[in-house]
């Protein structure tokens, strides 16, 4: 899949959204830039583990448990085998 971008003040571009969505980009993500002397080439650099840390902390919060219960409920599962 290719898109063509544009290049706007001060250097800055936008990636188009299915780009976004595909890699899990955010606004403020770091990606690197490789300079292939034919090209450059774009590449996140997002960590997974971040982003999940991220998105276990909004849920525990939302759902008000402690970390204390969501270190329990996870040996739970693991005694279980799940």
């Amino acid at each position: 899949m290719s898109k063509t971008v544009q290049i706007r003040k001060k250097g800055t571009l936008t990636l188009p959204m299915e780009f976004r969505k595909r890699y899990q980009l955010d606004e403020g993500d770091p990606v690197t830039l490789v300079d292939l002397d034919e090209g450059i080439f774009l590449s996140p650099k997002t960590s997974v583990i971040t982003k999940l840390v991220a998105q276990i902390e909004t849920l525990r919060e939302k759902n008000n448990i402690s970390l204390v219960e969501l270190i329990q409920g996870v040996r739970d599962l693991r005694e279980k085998g799940e």
